[in-house]
């Protein structure tokens, strides 16, 4: 199995995938307080992304960070959020501990709440 991290966003206030959503990845050295970006991208019409986020040889043991941009993909929804939002960004701060594994993080969102787990 080739170690690779992917996403799933689901929008639960229209009961369908977060197409569009900005996603960000990065890595986070605690040792030094730093964290380096590896990704921008946004999600498809099936709420993941085309690609994974990361995978092997590039995929290293560590402490990662997830940043889900909910309140410029509701703003462009049209959905009236408050000002400012209850949410714009959600930050998952995950480690990944074994470089041959399929890391999957499955995202619940809507204007005012969420859900993640590890698929």
């Amino acid at each position: 199995m080739t170690g690779r991290l992917t996403t799933y966003i689901l929008d639960t206030t229209q009961g369908c995938p977060a197409a569009n959503l900005g996603v960000e990845l990065w890595i986070l050295d605690p040792r030094v307080e730093s964290q380096t970006q590896l990704l921008v991208t946004h999600t498809n019409d099936r709420g993941t992304t085309d690609e994974p986020l990361i995978m092997e040889p590039e995929l290293e043991t560590g402490t990662y960070e997830l940043i889900f941009l909910v309140g410029d993909y509701f703003r462009h929804q049209g959905v009236v959020l408050d000002k400012p939002p209850f949410l714009t960004e959600i930050p998952i701060r995950f480690g990944m501990a074994d470089t041959a594994a399929h890391y999957h993080i499955a995202l619940l969102i809507s204007p005012w709440a969420y859900s993640v787990s590890k698929g």
